[in-house]
């Protein structure tokens, strides 16, 4: 069944979160299958905020392999502790960095990404995967987009 998603246009960053959070959690809570709820996660947040690039990485023998994901081609597998995915991986908690070219060791999938936030996802206190969130301006992810993210991979990681 196609969905419509209802985001108010002059609304401020957290109010279209608290538009988009419920519509995606209504969106996944009937459904089982994992990639279906990953690829609909990813064309919300994009289509609710038109971001870059969102998608997910999924922790697979050893290493991050893409998962379901909108936006231009990305790098298929990211060793842990390694760019911004992985350390958000080995640390295991939300990656906020309002310039890439300054964070150490960045994976450059795309020359265009600017900024980016990454949120794990737990299932049994471990990280099972991550959200990756780019952006082509600098500064672009705030607390706010961190708060909302992590309550919805919180919301995710209870399905897995």
């Amino acid at each position: 069944m196609a969905e419509t998603l209802l985001i108010p246009d002059t609304a401020t960053k957290a109010e279209k979160y608290e538009a988009l959070l419920p519509q995606i959690e209504a969106l996944i809570s009937g459904e089982p299958d994992l990639y279906a709820n990953l690829a609909n996660i990813a064309a919300a947040l994009k289509e609710g905020f038109g971001f870059f690039w969102v998608g997910f990485y999924l922790v697979k023998n050893e290493q991050l392999v893409l998962g379901p994901f909108q936006g231009p081609i990305a790098c298929t597998r990211i060793n842990f502790g390694k760019g911004v995915c992985g350390t958000a991986w080995k640390e295991a908690k939300t990656q906020l960095v309002p310039d890439v070219d300054a964070f150490p060791g960045h994976i450059a999938c795309s020359s265009a990404s600017k900024s980016e936030i990454v949120v794990p996802v737990f299932n049994r206190n471990e990280v099972a995967m991550v959200l990756d969130v780019d952006s082509d301006q600098l500064a672009d992810f705030d607390e706010t987009d961190q708060k909302y993210l992590e309550e919805l991979m919180a919301v995710l990681g209870n399905l897995l």
